[in-house]
């Protein structure tokens, strides 16, 4: 619903659990709306008995409307106009996509339709050339892991949430020198979270504390991480303060037992720094809103690729006719583009199709991190947990 949360607190004990989320829309303002409460509401009531597993609780939506493409292999500049070009090829209409880009790693999922049916492809030997075709694509020369293109079947996980997966088994985490590449990611061009993972021995739990530049969607990003990597959030502390957002977890993995190794440790603060590092707005926003047409994202991409833009990250979306894309883009050493390139590209377009929105590049820089305490402080000290399961009983 692109409702941001600027406060939270988490807390369960056994079977009972009480969250408070103090919530704004995109603009920042407070939600007064009736409907939109009601339907928060409804939501969140809806099934209360229900108890999914990991599995299901990713959100399966199914569907018969399109065909869903799962990409990831080796970055570089162009991939995204090579990929489009081959789907337009095939007679694919990308309805939906989302490209990140991550410490040399790009993954996708994308949405297609038959161009001339608008339906979902449906045929093996054809979906068996869209497989091959984009995994040829994708291979790269000096690829050390393998690129992978997947055709999902009807019924399609939250999208967002598919990619922090699909980058994890990629494993873009990894600290570790790429071959032509330069060697480690490159990190001094935006701000750097602060993760910590400590032991809290006398609650058997161990405290996971981030410090970072404040965004939409920061904290599903972290929550998704931990629950992929089999971690149960217990209590929580979630504040954000002008640009940065401040949030600690007391968590255990699911067999119970808190984090008993250094090199776990580690492996967690490398994870949770790549998810809040994969959707970080990096160089310039630029806004895409026209009428939709086969093979315009190829067409779009093409020009970008042509005037030496590097898509660092792409929403891809089309609402009742109108296509309505974002794109982050760089210059292909990942500098800042010259505003000149962008004017030329924009009268190519349209002046009016293709909007400058934000330049990360002119943000002001957040304070320098600094030790980050227990957000929590005495919570144990100051509420038992018999205390908890009273006030949810009385909610």
């Amino acid at each position: 619903m692109n409702l941001v949360i600027t406060k939270a607190y988490i807390s369960s004990d056994a079977v009972w659990f009480m969250d408070v989320f103090n919530v704004i829309d995109h603009n920042g303002n407070k939600i007064r709306d009736k409907e939109v409460i009601d339907y928060i509401q409804r939501r969140l009531e809806n099934n209360p008995s229900f108890a999914p597993s990991l599995r299901e609780s990713v959100g399966v939506v199914p569907t018969e409307e399109h065909t869903v493409i799962e990409l990831t292999g080796t970055d570089r500049p162009g991939l995204l106009s090579e990929i489009c070009a081959v789907l337009t090829d095939l007679h694919c209409n990308v309805v939906t996509a989302e490209i990140w880009t991550h410490n040399t790693r790009a993954a996708a999922v994308v949405h297609v339709t038959d161009d001339s049916s608008g339906c979902a492809i449906k045929d093996p030997s054809r979906l068996s050339t869209i497989r091959d075709l984009l995994s040829n694509v994708l291979r790269g020369s000096n690829d050390p892991k393998t690129a992978r293109t997947t055709l999902s079947p009807p019924g399609v996980t939250n999208r967002d949430r598919r990619l922090h997966q699909i980058m994890f088994a990629d494993r873009d985490y990894e600290r570790i020198e790429r071959a032509g590449r330069g060697g480690l990611r490159d990190r001094d061009k935006r701000p750097l979270p602060h993760v910590t993972v400590v032991d809290c021995v006398e609650k058997d739990y161990t405290v996971v504390t981030m410090r970072a530049q404040d965004r939409p969607k920061l904290l599903f990003d972290i929550v998704c991480t931990l629950t992929d990597m089999q971690y149960v959030v217990f209590h929580g502390v979630v504040k954000t303060l002008r640009t940065e957002a401040f949030q600690e977890f007391y968590i255990r993995h699911v067999d119970g037992f808190p984090i008993s190794s250094e090199a776990e440790r580690e492996r967690l603060v490398q994870c949770l720094e790549a998810a809040i590092e994969r959707r970080a707005s990096e160089g310039m926003e630029l806004e895409l809103c026209t009428e939709d047409r086969v093979g315009l994202l190829s067409d779009i991409t093409r020009i970008f690729r042509e005037n030496s833009l590097c898509i660092k990250r792409a929403e891809i979306s089309t609402e009742e006719g109108k296509a309505r894309d974002t794109f982050y883009v760089t210059d292909v050493t990942g500098n800042p583009v010259d505003p000149k390139i962008i004017d030329s590209i924009r009268r190519q377009i349209g002046d009016k199709v293709l909007k400058v929105k934000h330049n990360s590049n002119l943000s002001p820089k957040p304070s320098q991190p600094t030790t980050i305490g227990f957000l929590l402080g005495n919570f144990f000290k100051a509420r038992s947990f018999q205390n908890f399961k009273l006030i949810r009983s009385y909610s």
